[in-house]
């Protein structure tokens, strides 16, 4: 192909040719891809362009991982997720538990005390009774531990092939019962970036167990209810004084860390700097990503989380995180700043500088 027309291609937003040729942008797709599932650039895309744009209202447009509503003198938190995980059984974790964490998650991260659930199962005709008895016994377990209860779900059974076993959606109310505004706007030049321990475990394993890989150190995924440790955090912010010292929490789940700051990042029209020597991984995760050439910041986790504070309760902060079990590992990852606004670099450990993008696609598709 001629550089003439490369060049039209790009400028008509269409990637360089049929070779190698890059993904396109989704009002140029025919079908859906796995790459729109991804929590990259092509998820992006498909919910600003197929669903807010016909959805658009306030709530909406906040596009955090719960909706904060206000209903007279009461703030609850709402939101709904899916699970398609496969395999459905992996260490850590299963389909069961996925669901119910996921969604205590993303209320927690609104700030609210995650109280109800619903669940909806889609079931494949001939998945064993014994396996969908077990993902149950396994949510009511994770449901237990996190102090919520499911009040009401729904059932439907497909033709043999027609589905992949078993999937799951869960919906979950909280209530916002403290003076929390965390949204994705409200980072701040000087905030600091706080991550709750060890990044990737979550999508390796699941990868490691699809693939029928082996590695020297046993993995397993960080699948864990966040409402607690985000709780103490909370509990801490208001003994300082300083409750709307939160500015924006996130569990870094599909796209990783990088796709969460990015898009904190992009909406609060501020830049990021983060230390590589800061972001905890493990020697397998990290072992596992070089040899398979993907980056430990865009994968996928299931119980970290990422939250943006004011410098003032930033060390207060982090230290109730060391204290909770699952947050022993918490460090400060680095810093908001007002400078490249909507962009995320990293200072590496070898001194030179990054630029820590949003993939266009998958890493690794149905991780959750």
């Amino acid at each position: 192909m001629s550089a003439g027309k490369l060049e039209e291609r790009e400028e008509a937003g269409a990637g360089p040719g049929p070779f190698g040729e890059c993904p396109l942008p989704i009002f140029e797709h025919p079908q859906i891809v796995l790459g729109h599932g991804s929590g990259g650039k092509l998820s992006a895309e498909l919910i600003e362009k197929v669903f807010v744009s016909r959805f658009r209202n306030s709530t909406l447009e906040k596009m955090d991982d719960q909706a904060v509503l206000e209903i007279g003198d009461t703030r609850l938190a709402f939101t709904t997720d899916s699970f398609v995980v496969t395999p459905i059984f992996f260490p850590g974790g299963d389909i069961g538990s996925l669901a119910v964490n996921g969604t205590v998650n993303d209320l927690a991260m609104g700030g609210a005390k995650p109280l109800y659930l619903a669940a909806a199962f889609i079931l494949e005709e001939g998945l064993p009774a014994a396996d969908l008895a077990r993902v149950v016994d396994s949510m009511a377990s994770a449901a237990q531990s996190a102090g919520v209860q499911l009040v009401t779900g729904d059932t439907k059974v497909v033709n043999r092939g027609k589905g992949d076993k078993v999937f799951i959606t869960t919906t979950g109310i909280g209530l916002v019962d403290r003076g929390t505004r965390m949204s994705a706007d409200r980072a701040r030049p000087g905030d600091k970036i706080l991550l709750s321990g060890y990044i990737g475990d979550h999508g390796i394993t699941i990868l490691s167990q699809r693939e029928g890989l082996e590695f020297e150190s046993a993995l397993e995924s960080d699948c864990a209810a966040l409402n607690g440790l985000v709780s103490a955090m909370l509990d801490e912010g208001e003994a300082a004084g300083a409750i709307s010292g939160f500015r924006v929490m996130r569990d870094p789940t599909r796209g990783g860390v990088a796709t969460v700051l990015n898009e904190i990042a992009g909406r609060s029209r501020v830049g990021m700097v983060l230390r590589e020597g800061e972001i905890p991984v493990r020697d397998a995760v990290r072992g596992a990503c070089e040899m398979l050439g993907l980056d430990p910041l865009y994968v996928a986790n299931e119980g970290k989380l990422v939250a943006i504070v004011a410098p003032e309760v930033a060390e207060r902060v982090l230290g109730a995180m060391r204290r909770h079990p699952l947050g022993a590992e918490s460090r400060i990852i680095g810093e908001v700043v007002d400078r490249h606004a909507g962009m995320v670099l990293m200072k590496t450990s070898v001194g030179g500088t990054r630029v820590v993008d949003v993939l266009f696609g998958e890493q690794l598709p149905r991780i959750c």
